[in-house]
């Protein structure tokens, strides 16, 4: 994501968009946690104490940060990433590395996959988001890096080694103001020039020196580790056009309540919250949610627990995408209601897994969903 907690600043308050504004805490002994791009060109840096901060740019707005909202758009980020690969490694609130070597029959090259994504972040979230492309990790970083702001770089395969050839040895992973004056001493400015170094006498003279030399030939064989296992399963939609009525809302909630219960059932998962999500015109962003009585893998379940949610909440103005999720994971297992009602609707939800299996999703949907697609 590009200069990330401002980003959010900018995006939530249109006084902000296109002025020079810092993310930090206490004038004198707080640090910059984000600098937009229009006050970068003023010397002003993240981690940098904001008192010297505040002398390069006097003209520059500072607001408090609001880690809740930073934390919505990121759990937002992580979700579009993970529609297309479940090969996802977060390194922080606003950055990951993705692998989609497996993900190119479905979406495309890993450069129209970035494209996609790119555009769904801007659409979805209101950020702008960059990407690099690369066979191993390390060079994905640098492009990602020389491709901000807003922008994408692909470093074509087998090429990492001529792409990070050129740059400084301070773009190196692992070397610091130290080590880089160690190598500068040793006549090592660029990169190239220690993938052209013996590995041997590297190591020797520079602690990790073999390491430094490995990363410069581009051999970085570290692959993408994703996350631990997911808390939530969840759908939502962003509409072509915002909504106003709940009752063309219900439509939507109804499909991906479905949607959930499936993944649950094929994930063998059962969810004691649901939660409804409401992202509003104005990209405020609305959550609401409850706890059953029971865990449950039920579509139709989730779905009128949704829809009550919804019909509590007072819109004020028109809804951009809605959700739902279920939190609060566990495994297949507790008590069957004494009425029987459990039981039936497990066999009708494996009935119905078994006709989607074979046929495909939607060849069996609800009246409510019958209906609203003859309107479209």
């Amino acid at each position: 994501m590009d200069a990330f907690y401002a980003s959010v600043e900018q995006r939530d308050r249109a006084d902000l968009r296109g002025k020079p504004v810092i993310v930090g805490g206490h004038p004198t002994r707080g640090v910059v946690l984000a600098a937009s791009y229009e006050v970068r060109p003023m010397g002003v840096r993240s981690a940098m104490p904001m008192a010297i901060a505040l002398r390069k740019a006097p003209q520059a707005i500072v607001v408090p940060p609001r880690m809740e909202a930073y934390q919505a758009a990121s759990d937002e980020v992580f979700r579009i990433l993970a529609s297309v690969t479940p090969l996802v490694e977060p390194l922080s609130l606003d950055e990951a590395f993705l692998d989609v070597s497996a993900s190119a029959r479905l979406f495309g090259s890993p450069s129209a996959i970035a494209t996609k994504l790119r555009a769904r972040i801007t659409a979805e979230v209101g950020l702008p988001s960059s990407a690099g492309i690369a066979d191993v990790k390390f060079a994905a970083k640098i492009a990602s890096d020389l491709a901000k702001p807003n922008g994408q770089k692909e470093v074509p395969p087998g090429g990492t080694r001529n792409f990070i050839a050129p740059l400084p040895v301070s773009r190196l992973w692992g070397v610091g103001k130290k080590t880089e004056a160690a190598l500068l001493a040793l006549g090592l400015a660029r990169i190239g020039d220690i993938a052209a170094a013996a590995p041997d006498w590297l190591e020797r003279q520079v602690s990790g020196g073999r390491g430094l030399w490995e990363l410069a030939c581009g051999i970085d064989p570290r692959p993408v580790v994703p996350d631990r296992e997911a808390k939530s399963i969840g759908a939502e939609d962003t509409f072509g056009e915002d909504l106003a009525d709940k009752g063309d809302l219900l439509p939507h909630l109804h499909t991906q309540a479905l949607r959930v219960g499936r993944r649950l059932r094929g994930a063998v998962r059962k969810a004691k919250v649901v939660q409804l999500k409401l992202k509003m015109a104005d990209f405020t962003l609305l959550t609401r949610q409850t706890t059953l009585s029971a865990p449950t893998d039920d579509g139709q379940l989730i779905y009128q627990t949704a829809a009550g949610l919804l019909a509590q909440e007072r819109l004020g103005g028109k809804v951009r995408l809605i959700g739902v999720s279920t939190h609060a994971l566990a495994g297949e297992g507790g008590q069957l209601s004494l009425f029987g009602n459990d039981r039936r609707a497990s066999q009708l939800n494996r009935a119905l897994d078994r006709i989607a299996e074979k046929f495909g999703e939607g060849t069996v949907i609800t009246a409510d969903l019958t209906l609203t697609n003859r309107r479209r």
